[in-house]
This record gives C-alpha cells, structure tokens and sequence, in this order.
C-alpha cells in the first residue's frame, strides 16, 4: 500500500509498504479522509521519531475483522479514536482520561496518512463510531478535533450567556468560535493576524473580530461593556498569546491554554495579580475521552457544528507534502483545513 512517509516538514513522501496484518480482535479500515492538524506539523515534537507516518483525523471503511469481532463487519463506515484510555486507572476513574496512561501508549499502525490502517483491540473496543449514512468522510475526519474542542471548553466552563475569547483563528480557534456559539455565549470575539481567518470566525459565529497586534483588552472592554471576558482560550503557540489571555480575562474568569507552544517556554506571573486578586483559573486541555468522540459525532451529525464550511483544501495522497505546506504557511494559500483523501 501507499504511505505518505513524515521526515520533515519540507520532506513527506510517497512509499510503499506492506498492507497491516490484523490479529484477534483487530479490523483493517480503509482509509478514505485524513485531516491534517496542526499538531502534524509541530516538527520540533516530531523531528527524533521520523522517519513515521502521521494522520489521527481519519474516517474510512472497515475492510476486514479480525477473530472475536461481533460488534463492526466488513462494509461499515467509520471514523476512529487513535488514542484510546484504559477505563480503569484512578485518572480514568476520576473523568480524568486524557491523562490515562494507556491513552497515551496507544495508537494506529501505521497512521491515517496511508490507504490501510490496522487498529488495535483496545481501539476497536472503545474508539470506533459508526457513521450516519449522510455524513460524508471528510465531515467524519472532524470527530477527533471538535472531541477535543468539546473537552477543552467543558473544562473551561464555557456556558450560556458567557463572554469568550478566542486568541488564533486557525483551524482549532475556528472549531472553538463555532462550539462556544452553539453552547449559548453571549459574546464571542476572535482574534488573529490574517483577514480571512477573521472573516472565517465571524461567518461560525464570532460577533467581533480583531487584529491580534492590537490592544485586545481595550477591544473587549468596548465590546462588553467595560468588562474583560469570562472565558479566554489561548489556541497559538505564540508566546506573546499568554500575558495577551491573562490581561484579557475577567476576575473570576478562566484562561484555557488549548494550544502547546514550542519547548521550554517559560512565562513569569504574577501570583498576587493574576490568582489572589482577581482569582483567575488557568487550566489546560489534551485530546479527547470517548464520550467526548460521540458527542462529537452526534453535534457534526445534526449540523450544530458546520465542519464543510472549514475545508478549504482536498488533496490526494501524493499531495500530502503539499499539505503539510499549506498548514505550516496558512498565509500563502490561505487554508484553514486540509484534508487528505488516501485513496486518490
């Protein structure tokens, strides 16, 4: 089978490699969308395992089921969870399973970015969702992301009638926007460096925009009216991005960092200011729980969340290099979401 192989960012190519043999409990899942995320091209997380094929957003069709499988035949369509927890660890137990050790161990073989993909017992037992009959393959590819969007504003606190804003417009700020309008807030505003990113937030549900060199905690206090916002999710790696969130978020409110930044960031805070004044939470999010992967499917499946209106760019599998292009210089081909379609 085809494998688009990661060695760099620059440096993703086409290889052959033998078609994943199943085992007991395992199915073969043809792969028919794989996103391309961010997290793809995070190179300097990536670069001392390569060379590896990536590719977690993924939705294809059950090719072949391995001994003892009940549940999934031949024919079905599906999205899958590549990361997958125990369900039975004091993190787990405590709702705590992005942390699972177990999630964090598991995996495709080899990844989405291939026309084959095997999963795992452990995977086909608690991270395959079948797919409605009118939901496409590339709106299926969008379960993983919103899953972890949904986490991450649930521990937020992202309710109705709040205040949200948004740092970074690309493909994860875009997913929040548009989640935090369907959850009910009373204010949305987004932030970026590029127009048309800007322009993306407002059509799903962004009520104000702004540049993100500007003095974005004027720019909500005059769109709030006086106050700063109740909920801050900081989704770039830019460093500039945090003391941004801190003087942007109201007492009481909480500042979600969402995206990593690069190693070894350090960013001092004040103690006094930031937490015993004005009793601002910081939290963070990572992946998604299973639940968290049906709610996702359930919200793309009754159009809460608009996924199509996301993708900006289909490419074969030969085009994977290319993609990886168009997610590290967003600004050149003005592209939110990139979706590879391994069977082209």
């Amino acid at each position: 089978m085809r494998v688009a192989m990661y060695y760099s960012n620059r440096d993703v190519r086409l290889e052959e490699r033998a078609v994943p043999r199943i085992g007991p409990g395992e199915l073969l899942v043809r792969v028919e969308a794989s996103g391309v995320c961010g997290s793809d091209v995070m190179e300097w997380y990536r670069i001392h395992k390569v060379p590896l094929v990536l590719g977690h957003e993924v939705a294809g069709v059950i090719e072949a089921v391995g001994e003892g499988v009940d549940l999934y035949k031949p024919g079905d369509r599906v999205a899958a969870a590549h990361h997958v927890p125990c369900n039975t660890c004091r993190h787990c137990l405590a709702g705590n399973h992005t942390v699972c050790d177990t999630l964090r161990t598991t995996n495709f073989d080899p990844g989405g970015f291939a026309e084959y993909i095997r999963l795992p017992a452990i995977n086909v037992d608690r991270g395959v969702f079948r797919l409605p009959q009118d939901m496409s393959f590339v709106e299926a590819t969008f379960v993983e992301p919103v899953a972890c969007v949904l986490r991450g504003q649930k521990r937020a606190g992202v309710r109705p009638g709040c205040s949200v804003l948004v740092i970074g417009s690309g493909i994860a700020g875009l997913l929040h926007v548009h989640l935090a309008q369907a959850m009910g807030a009373a204010l949305i505003v987004a932030t970026d460096v590029l127009e048309y990113r800007l322009q993306t937030a407002r059509r799903l549900g962004a009520h104000a925009t702004v540049d993100a060199t500007q003095n974005t905690p004027d720019f909500i206090r005059d769109v709030n009216e006086g106050r700063l916002a109740d909920v801050v999710i900081v989704c770039t790696g830019a460093e500039s991005a945090i003391p941004q969130a801190l003087n942007s978020v109201e007492r009481g409110g909480t500042v979600l960092l969402f995206a990593p930044t690069g190693p070894r960031v350090i960013v001092p805070l004040s103690i006094s200011d930031v937490f015993w004044r004005n009793d601002v939470t910081i939290t963070t999010s990572y992946a998604g729980s299973p639940a968290d992967y049906a709610t996702a499917l359930r919200m793309i499946g009754a159009a809460n969340i608009r996924v199509k209106e996301l993708i900006t760019h289909r490419l074969s599998l030969a085009e994977t290099g290319l993609g990886f292009r168009m997610v590290t210089h967003p600004e050149e081909y003005k592209s939110v979401k990139v979706i590879i379609r391994p069977q082209e």
